[in-house]
């Protein structure tokens, strides 16, 4: 679809706002009010933007309203998460229009319902989907796949329910959901600052500037693969941090420090946080534990970044028990850094793959990407 300038401008302006009038539109891009009617014209001949009712000025009289038309069409973010698949639909002014959860193994089949119940003769503009992984291509010309086992198999199996031409974007689902903390979360006013996830495994997402930095492999912020162990008897393992730092091997230290006074062992991380919440000793202890291990990390993460903020998400690293012992380690191992919990919680990946689609569906339409990501 061919538009002029001026129609670009103006809709990504329009994408922005939601609802705007021409003279708002003309403020909004910097252009002439003759020159914005002529790109509003131009926009709803091709049904990108649509009259959406008038609205009355301090002088008593109304202004005509637009918003975006049927075929601005919508985007698709889809968070492959490790046990589920989160799958939202939104316009390209950030509306939500659908949304689904399913299992890893029913991504397929999520992805379909959110499809099929997106508005009649909308146009699909972009698909961004979250991976816990870093991301390759297949090849001169091929598009972007997870680069190993991780999330691999689970994108192939879900790709399947996408329809073909419409452009596929990958993006790790620490740096989503770093930018859901950036635009609606704990990092709002603060352009720099490091995500660090910590849950079945551990990453990393670095915002400097409010851009996420990706790096030469798009692997900036794999943490996993920091060398662990590191001291003169033992040799770094591959992703031994990881291996060290991860929900299972939590779950194993709890077994073994677990008494038989102490009752029914905890299964899962959530149950073990549960325990320490209410004041069980042995719980208590693992998780203290385990709080000051994040604290090594953090404090490794603020000697090469020093971002001045950092935020915890994750299944265990957002629970706010584990903040006393993490800010009490990383002071003592490094300069001041504020440490805070994530508040964007389970949704936060969705939220920023969410965001990014917006974006991209945008660049799709007007060839200017609007949001920062």
């Amino acid at each position: 679809m061919h538009l002029s300038e001026s129609a670009r401008v103006v809709f990504d302006v329009l994408a922005g706002a939601g609802t705007a009038t021409r003279p708002q539109l003309a403020a909004g891009a910097g252009l002439s009010k003759p020159t914005v009617s002529t790109a509003v014209a131009e926009l709803e001949a091709v049904e990108l933007a649509a009259h959406s009712g008038r609205a009355s000025g301090g002088t008593g009289r109304s202004a005509a309203v637009y918003r975006l038309g049927t075929a601005a069409g919508a985007v698709l973010a889809v968070d492959l998460g490790p046990a589920k698949t989160r799958v939202r639909s939104c316009a390209l002014d950030g509306a939500l229009l659908a949304e689904g959860t399913g299992s890893r193994e029913e991504a397929a089949d999520t992805v379909r319902k959110v499809l099929d119940a997106l508005p009649a003769g909308a146009p699909l503009r972009a698909v961004v989907v979250a991976v816990g992984d870093v991301t390759t291509r297949d090849g001169e010309g091929a598009g972007e796949r997870p680069a190993t086992a991780k999330a691999g198999p689970a994108f192939d199996a879900m790709a399947v329910a996408l329809p073909e031409g419409v452009p596929v974007h990958l993006e790790n689902n620490v740096n989503c959901a770093a930018l859901a903390e950036l635009h609606e979360g704990a990092a709002v006013g603060r352009e720099t600052f490091g995500y660090l996830r910590i849950g079945v495994g551990i990453g990393l997402a670095v915002v400097i500037g409010g851009r996420v930095l990706r790096g030469a492999n798009g692997a900036a912020g794999e943490v996993a693969r920091l060398p662990y162990p590191w001291d003169e008897s033992r040799a770094p393992r591959y992703e031994g941090l990881e291996q060290r730092m991860g929900s299972r091997t939590l779950l194993r230290r709890a077994a073994e420090a677990w008494q038989q006074a102490d009752g029914p062992r905890p299964r899962t991380a959530e149950r073990l946080l549960a325990l320490a919440g209410q004041g069980h000793a042995t719980a208590r202890s693992v998780i203290d534990a385990h709080a000051a291990d994040v604290g090594r990390l953090a404090a490794a993460v603020a000697a090469v970044l020093d971002p001045g903020l950092i935020v915890l998400g994750g299944g265990t690293g957002a629970d706010p028990q584990l903040l006393p012992g993490v800010r009490a380690e990383l002071a003592r191992l490094s300069w001041p850094t504020e440490v805070v919990s994530s508040v964007v919680g389970d949704t936060g990946t969705v939220a920023g793959a969410s965001r990014l689609a917006v974006a991209h569906g945008i660049q799709t339409v007007t060839g200017a990407v609007r949001a920062k990501h």
